[in-house]
């Protein structure tokens, strides 16, 4: 299931679908995307896709991300994931693991702003989604080095509880990732199934459903820095401890169509926290 080597992190399946690095002829393409690679995600719940960002913006990126953590850990605004639900900040910095979490980093951070509407995403976005695009919200997750946290076994919908369950998530990583220091591991075709969550422990903070999966199917999708993976709601996924001697950041965005309900009813509207990203004419 571990993988180490980047150069094939857009390789992740004996098919050429993810290979997104190849030039389909124009009569194959979809929008961005060839249709190969549109059929790939529909069945597996998951597509890899290439390095979008120059080596001048993951620079400028990264000095943003290291700046907003810094800004959020002076300040308590950032969660421990790894530390136990109602935890101090003094506490969650403290414990023994860390995995970081600053939530609507586009409301912190002009940078991640723009990148929210950057058209190399949004394209990708609407080749799956359509063309009526909102921000469901975006976040940053942070594995320092040697001691970063594991994100468990878990489908993102089991927390959002939204509806139509047609989300669709964008990770784009801002250093070189590996199995072994973060990079996502999924379960392909899980997204057709939705199961029921819980948490190992009363106190943690996320679900954890490992004991309800065959982890025997997973796989790892390294990426190099600035390169991305999107994948669907309700795709099993997870991130193993980083106990590497390189830290992982990485930056999720997260879309919904408009229309999308959550919790018992609510109507997620249009506004500054669900922005319209982009709209057909």
């Amino acid at each position: 299931m571990s993988n180490s080597h980047i150069d094939s992190a857009l390789d992740t399946t004996n098919t050429t679908v993810t290979d997104a690095t190849a030039s389909p002829t124009e009569a194959s393409k979809v929008g961005v995307l060839t249709q190969d690679q549109i059929d790939f995600f529909f069945c597996n719940g998951y597509l890899p896709y290439k390095k979008i960002l120059t080596d001048k913006e993951i620079d400028l990126y990264r000095s943003q991300y290291d700046l907003e953590f810094k800004l959020a850990e002076s300040n308590g605004s950032w969660r421990n994931l790894s530390a136990a639900e109602g935890a101090s900040h003094t506490e969650q910095k403290q414990h023994s693991l860390q995995m970081l979490q600053i939530i609507q980093m586009c409301e912190r951070n002009i940078h991640f702003m723009k990148l929210i509407y950057d058209t190399r995403i949004l394209d990708v976005v609407q080749d799956l989604l359509g063309p009526n695009i909102m921000l469901f919200h975006d976040q940053a997750l942070y594995k320092p080095a040697f001691h970063g946290g594991e994100v468990t076994w878990h489908q993102d919908n089991s927390y959002w509880k939204c509806r139509p369950a047609n989300l669709i998530s964008c990770w784009l990583t801002l250093d070189d990732v590996v199995v072994e220091n973060g990079a996502m591991q999924v379960i392909p075709g899980s997204h057709l199934t939705p199961v029921w969550h819980t948490k190992k422990n009363e106190k943690d903070i996320l679900f954890n459903i490992e004991d309800q999966i065959d982890k025997s199917k997973a796989v790892g999708v390294p990426l190099p820095a600035g390169a991305c993976m999107f994948h669907h709601c309700q795709t099993f996924h997870y991130t193993q401890p980083n106990t590497t001697n390189r830290q992982r950041r990485a930056f999720a965005i997260h879309f919904m169509t408009p229309g999308t309900i959550v919790g018992t009813g609510t109507k997620l509207e249009v506004g500054i926290k669900h922005p319209m990203l982009r709209a057909a004419l």
